[in-house]
């Protein structure tokens, strides 16, 4: 793509790299940028894995924001220790109940989990430009007549604890680690995540050893949502306005995380540990991005049509992977038999003189 614009690949390369990892400031704003999509990455492989498609990852975003703001502006004075942990939770429930909602829709009314959570991220954007442009708009945006779509700015108690003294890294980039670490566990050693792994295999058989499919199919978009949630909390306390704002779009407070998250978790093999590395990657691709458009003069842009042909390249590698897998058994099998299979020739011939 950097040819066809005409600027040499290596420099183009060399730009995004500095751009994601040229500094400790840099690695600070890539960090950021991938927690919301481990988070995501996560929860879409916990969904996955119980053989549900969650496209809802922007509009659990918004839910779980939506719900701890509320929180943080009806309980500003809370002492920070507490707080903090509250609103983080009021995100993981909202992000929950967005999630809860497609998951029942799908296990009790066979309704199409995709359409569900698609249109979902659409109710949901309409009721944050609601609150917005409304009920939660900051007073000094009427009183000025801008009447820009964000709250006030939130209470400092709320604020997600930076890391490292004069940089952006916040606390949200632990708490995401942890956060897939705690879904990978789930996964692979608790038995909810067998049954949720078992129910993916084959709702049939699950069914026949006394699990409950359809609550199950329910658990898995709630705690999807609920990772979802949990970054729409994070967007907005460990940012540097300490309010909810967005210019009447999803992506315009998300910033398309929702989306990225599926790339990520399909890069990462829907594992929940593998969506750390690809995070990384794919938030450094999006930070990179700036540099390689100041340094070359080419559209940042380029790092979403680089995340399409991952997408593409991801998914076409199962379909070669399985013919290799098949052909390579195949292969085997013809080895083992063939032997033993056709006997010696003067083994051969004396069955013949015997018969």
């Amino acid at each position: 793509m950097l040819v066809a614009l005409g600027e040499s690949p290596w420099e183009g390369l060399t730009s995004l790299a500095s751009g994601a990892f040229g500094s400790g400031d840099r690695i600070a704003a890539t960090m950021v940028k991938a927690t919301p999509l481990i988070l995501v990455g996560a929860g879409i492989s916990i969904a996955f894995r119980t053989s549900v498609v969650n496209i809802g990852g922007e509009g659990q975003i918004v839910a779980g924001a939506l719900l701890s703001t509320f929180v943080a502006l009806a309980i500003p004075d809370v002492p920070r220790v507490l707080l903090v942990p509250i609103v983080m939770l009021a995100g993981l429930v909202g992000g929950g109940i967005a999630g809860a909602i497609p998951g029942a829709l799908k296990a009790y009314t066979s309704v199409n989990e995709i359409l569900s959570t698609i249109m979902l991220n659409i109710i949901m954007l309409q009721f944050m430009n609601f609150l917005l442009r409304g009920p939660l708009i900051d007073p000094l945006e009427v009183e000025a007549g801008t009447r820009i779509p964000q709250t006030e700015r939130l209470s400092d108690n709320a604020a997600l604890p930076t890391l490292i003294p004069g940089s952006r890294l916040h606390l949200g980039v632990v708490i995401a680690l942890f956060a897939a670490a705690a879904a990978w566990l789930l996964l692979w050693r608790t038995p909810l995540g067998f049954r949720l792994r078992a129910v993916g295999h084959s709702p049939a058989a699950a069914r026949a050893a006394g699990i409950k499919v359809k609550r199950h199919v329910t658990y898995a978009l709630s705690i999807s949502g609920s990772l979802g949630g949990l970054a729409g909390a994070i967007l907005v306390f460990g940012s540097e306005s300490q309010r909810m704002v967005t210019d009447g779009s999803t992506a315009g407070f998300t910033g398309s995380a929702g989306f990225n998250g599926i790339v990520t978790a399909l890069f990462g093999g829907l594992h929940p540990l593998w969506t750390i590395p690809s995070a990384v990657l794919f938030g450094g691709l999006l930070t990179g991005a700036t540099n390689l458009q100041r340094v070359l003069q080419v559209p940042a842009a380029l790092a979403v049509a680089l995340n399409g042909i991952v997408v593409i390249f991801v998914v076409s590698s199962n379909r070669v992977r399985s013919a290799l897998e098949a052909m390579i058994q195949s292969r085997s099998e013809f080895n083992s038999t063939s032997p033993t299979d056709e006997p010696e020739p003067e083994t051969f011939i004396e069955e013949v003189k015997q018969a």
